[in-house]
């Protein structure tokens, strides 16, 4: 993988984002419409303030097993907000960094992915994923050449 790679060629830019006021059901409704497992969270001046994941509103709900206790488990949750399991101040990286340097900060802070910012204003978000299309293209284009 040549280390040229830059995070801005392989993020994804325009992210998804919630306000801390949505509700936390909502913003797990629209993840899972999106396909999408992880959303930065900016305050209505569009301030990064924090990242909410789907594993963290699976994990409110006790990954209820049966029809009735995911009922339960979203009845639980209504009427609380992103702001309740968002993880604050999240970790970021600029969209020059290298996406080695992106891949070690997300190993190191146990994280699968970072909100890409650039002089204050966020403007795209690299994930795992993102990183392993890039390792995945590079070995398709060493294994034709």
């Amino acid at each position: 993988m040549p280390k040229t790679e830059r995070v801005a060629e392989w993020m994804t830019e325009n992210p998804v984002t919630v306000t801390p006021d949505f509700s936390v059901l909502a913003a797990y409704e629209r993840m899972r419409a999106r396909g999408i497992r992880r959303m930065p969270v900016v305050d209505k001046d569009g301030t990064l303030v924090g990242i909410i994941t789907r594993s963290d509103i699976e994990q409110a709900m006790s990954h209820p097993r049966s029809e009735e206790e995911r009922r339960l488990a979203r009845f639980s949750l209504a009427g609380q907000t992103v702001a309740e399991y968002m993880t604050p101040n999240p970790i970021t990286v600029t969209a020059d960094a290298s996406i080695g340097e992106a891949a070690t900060m997300m190993i190191r802070a146990r994280v699968s992915g970072l909100p890409v910012m650039d002089n204050g204003r966020l403007i795209g978000i690299i994930t795992e994923s993102d990183i392993f299309r890039l390792v995945a293209s590079t070995w398709s284009a060493e294994e034709s050449g």
